[in-house]
């Protein structure tokens, strides 16, 4: 089997810009925006809608995937549905939007020349050739709301404007209200609006693992390595990023010859695309901490993801008897131990007392992190002795 296809079979799948066809704890947030535009569109009606959400929440893809849906649904009262996707972060101008808008409906314009009234005219003769429900998504709209927009207005009061039946979806990390001029607010009430919240780690761990059904080998990967992912994802609740983890753990397991993701895989791809562990930051924890950290890269070397905190505290007291330190009592141990977690060294997950506790590592590769604890305690040397 060649390196290239140890463990990845669909790499692509694991892209952010990816549109599964099952989105993965947005069900309901899609059939409650299904619902509402089926409602309104099978009336005659068109349904404006704002879906904000931090990076990660899947927001983009709950409306595309709304889009296709929709597209793919058939006619709704006495028209078909048609969707267009316009990402307004390199499209902030009303111009710029309306220039994508026009191309999309198979108009084309010059750049320049043409003012918005008369783009809008122009806009309206292309989508009359064949009538059709306009679902228009705006992504990264806040760039456009903030340039006080009037095209949000106009697309929004398509009917009252004479541009037929165009429905619009704004997408934006933050609330756009308060940027938005009162007539165009009225277009999106209380009931038009919908916030997603951040994915916790039970989600993105679901997510993960079905993201990896399509990307990789079966038995290529464990839930508790997506575990270890999402819990480093868990305090932004960001998918996104789960699942660049994912992605560049995969490259790492298939760069060493391995034909499985491991947990020293996931803190290599960590430690490469957000280091947060430096050797100034070691150089200035106590000897008790590095200690502490040194027997858990050690252990995380054998053990994988995580290693329970009894017998983190027993490989502790082997380290000490073989640099000849004194033993550190229960209660120095587990203070250490939360003053790592504090810094973000470590991570604990408490399944009941302290000595039931599962104590992580996502920051370097432990085989890294033991070399360079080794060099600072002289444990190295110690083992050589």
């Amino acid at each position: 089997m060649s390196p290239a296809s140890q463990i990845f079979t669909a790499e692509e799948t694991l892209d952010p810009s990816y549109l599964p066809a099952r989105l993965v704890h947005r069900e309901a947030e899609l059939a409650l925006l299904a619902r509402r535009f089926r409602a309104a569109l099978s009336k005659g009606l068109p349904y404006h809608c704002l879906v904000t959400g931090g990076v990660g929440s899947g927001k983009t893809a709950l409306v595309r995937r709304l889009a296709t849906d929709l597209d793919r649904g058939g006619r709704l009262g006495d028209l078909a549905v048609r969707s267009i996707y316009v990402n307004c972060w390199r499209r902030a101008s009303d111009r710029t939007v309306m220039l994508d808008l026009l191309r999309l409906v198979h108009v084309s314009l010059p750049d320049r020349g043409y003012s918005l009234s008369e783009m809008l005219d122009v806009f309206e003769q292309g989508i009359r050739r064949t009538p059709q429900h306009l679902l228009i998504l705006l992504d990264e709209a806040a760039a456009l709301v903030r340039q006080d927009t009037k095209l949000v207005y106009l697309l929004s009061r398509s009917r009252e404007v004479e541009l037929g039946s165009i429905s619009l979806v704004l997408v934006a990390a933050q609330d756009l209200f308060p940027y938005l001029d009162p007539a165009s607010r009225s277009s999106f009430g209380v009931t038009h609006r919908l916030a997603l919240s951040p994915y916790d780690r039970e989600a993105l761990t679901d997510i993960l693992e079905e993201r990896a059904k399509l990307a990789m080998r079966p038995g290529s990967v464990d839930r508790d390595v997506l575990e270890q992912i999402a819990r480093i994802a868990a305090p932004n609740g960001d998918a996104r990023f789960a699942l660049e983890i994912l992605a560049g753990a995969a490259h790492a397991a298939e760069d060493s010859g391995s034909d499985s993701v491991l947990a020293e895989h996931v803190r290599r791809a960590k430690g490469s695309l957000l280091p947060t562990v430096t050797e100034e930051h070691l150089g200035a924890l106590s000897t008790n901490q590095l200690g502490v950290l040194l027997a858990l890269s050690r252990s995380l070397k054998r053990r994988g993801a995580s290693v329970p905190s009894q017998k983190l505290r027993a490989a502790h007291a082997a380290l000490v008897e073989e640099l000849g330190a004194a033993p550190m009592s229960r209660t120095t141990f587990w203070r250490t131990l939360k003053e790592l977690e504090r810094d973000g060294l470590v991570t604990l997950d408490a399944a009941g007392t302290g000595e039931s506790s599962q104590v992580g590592m996502d920051e370097l590769p432990a085989s890294l992190l033991t070399t360079l604890l080794e060099e600072r305690t002289g444990g190295a040397r110690a083992r050589k002795g």
